[in-house]
């Protein structure tokens, strides 16, 4: 049986594509499908569809934050330092511009050398910007990723790979199929949460899994008493009872609908939003109400510094939640996106990110978390070694940095290498879609079993794609 599973993984790309015919594709393909109905009956009778699971092995990670720098991070400001770069900065390009993607504010262009100093960090040495020294105390716990690679250069399409593995389709994002495949630890909560994301719904929606492992937006971290964290899950005109009762008779109108219909998906997500809604009363406010966090906990992570208050605020419910159970949260900081004025804009950007970064992974380790809980940090894409507009960089998705710490991976190495003025990964690249599989590898998920039928065949994160960074795996 174990030869058979391993022959069906080892085929599926091949017959995804198409490259099977004949008797044989349609054996395969119907093996596949018994596969996927067969990882989507595991919820048991009775049992909620956010119960916790176990997972295909034994895991190195239980949860995951994942800190969503949007727009793009320069991999050569912060992360990989270029000597060469540095030494012809100001020089023309030693290298042709690619005819297939956008050049405007090029003209005359050349190359622009990193913004800030470098210096080597930690034991391990790990070579970082001056403009993290927050950061840089933790260089031994980072695994550095820096020969990234995504498929567009265009923000929209890549946030929607970074978050969901495709560029184009409405599919579920990372988040919810983690969701679909462990559950939660707390049935008071949502198993995936995602802080301040902004406008893009598709990048934390469910798709056609289940409702119920759709992202839950958090829109206010402020302690302002007349801005819900959560919109529309208090009613303060209708006494509990009063919604309970009124809960029970739409669930009663609901089961005997879906008891009609045997099978919808629709319906049973409702019916297990509208529970979960109401859990989510009592549990969520303590858990967004920071006044019982001590006075050295909120300095830790900047809470009460003008500059880096609110997203000291992100990242510290990022932990509490995270501690309390939920399984995927999503920390978001726009503003990455210098197209011109880089010298000026980043340093101020670092300034709001770096101690709440910093501030998250003393935390999680003073609280014994870090070990069982993966630390994500990237955007979308990078950005490029010559200029735009003169002083600003264009959007690069040819080879950009993102890191990784605790949760089972290596800390205090960096990974894969880029070109001499870190525009190009030439070795050890990660695409997209490596990352989705590793980060569910150190789940304790196989992410070419993660699937779910839809449209007739079995969709995964990973799609046709995907390779395990083991190197990376502690």
């Amino acid at each position: 049986m174990t030869d058979l599973m391993s022959s069906i993984r080892w085929s599926r790309r091949d017959a995804l594509r198409g490259s099977a015919c004949g008797f044989g594709a349609l054996a395969l393909r119907s093996l596949l499908l018994q596969q996927a109905a067969a990882d989507q009956k595991r919820t048991a009778p009775g049992e909620s569809a956010l119960s916790a699971r176990l997972p295909h092995f034994p895991a190195r990670a239980r949860r995951v934050i994942f800190l969503f720098m949007k727009g793009g991070p320069s991999q050569m400001d912060l992360f990989d330092y270029k000597p060469r770069l540095a030494e012809l900065a100001g020089k023309p390009l030693p290298y042709a511009l690619p005819k297939t993607e956008a050049t405007v504010g090029f003209e005359n262009t050349t190359l622009l050398g990193p913004i800030a100093g470098f210096k080597h960090q930690g034991q391990c040495g790990l070579h970082m910007s001056e403009l993290l020294p927050e950061l840089a105390r933790h260089a031994d716990d980072l695994c550095v990723l820096r020969a990234m690679q995504a498929d567009s250069p265009n923000h929209p399409v890549a946030i929607r790979q970074l978050h969901t593995g495709n560029l184009f389709d409405v599919v579920p994002a990372m988040g919810s199929w983690i969701s679909y495949g462990l559950g939660t630890e707390n049935q008071q909560l949502p198993s995936y949460i995602t802080i301040l994301p902004g406008e893009g719904e598709r990048n934390y929606g469910s798709a056609f899994l289940p409702a119920i492992h759709q992202g839950t937006a958090i829109q206010n971290v402020e302690t302002s008493p007349d801005k819900a964290p959560i919109r529309h899950l208090t009613d303060p005109s209708l006494p509990e009872a009063i919604q309970r009762r009124r809960i029970d008779l739409l669930q009663t109108m609901n089961r005997r609908q879906l008891s009609r219909l045997q099978a919808d998906q629709q319906m049973e997500g409702v019916i297990e939003s509208f529970e979960l809604a109401f859990r989510m009363q009592a549990e969520t406010p303590k858990l967004v109400d920071l006044s019982g966090e001590s006075k050295a906990t909120l300095e830790r992570y900047g809470i009460g510094d003008k500059t880096t208050d609110q997203f000291g605020r992100q990242c510290l419910l990022a932990r509490r939640f995270a501690e309390a159970g939920v399984r995927f949260v999503q920390v978001t900081l726009d503003g990455w996106d210098h197209h011109n004025k880089i010298a000026a804009n980043r340093p101020n950007l670092c300034r709001v990110s770096d101690k709440p970064v910093a501030g998250l992974l003393a935390d999680l380790k003073s609280r014994g978390l870090l070990e069982e809980t993966l630390v994500v940090w990237g955007g979308e894409f990078g950005r490029t070694p010559h200029a735009q507009f003169g002083d600003g960089r264009e959007h690069n998705p040819h080879g950009f940095t993102m890191w990784l710490a605790g949760g089972g991976v290596k800390g205090g190495i960096a990974h894969g290498v880029t070109d001499d003025f870190a525009y190009h990964a030439v070795d050890g690249k990660v695409h997209i879609n490596d990352l989705h599989a590793t980060i569910l590898h150190l789940l304790g998920l196989d992410h070419e079993r993660l699937t779910f039928e839809h449209h007739g065949r079995p969709f995964r994160l990973t799609d046709v794609a995907g390779k395990i960074v083991r190197e990376i795996v502690a």
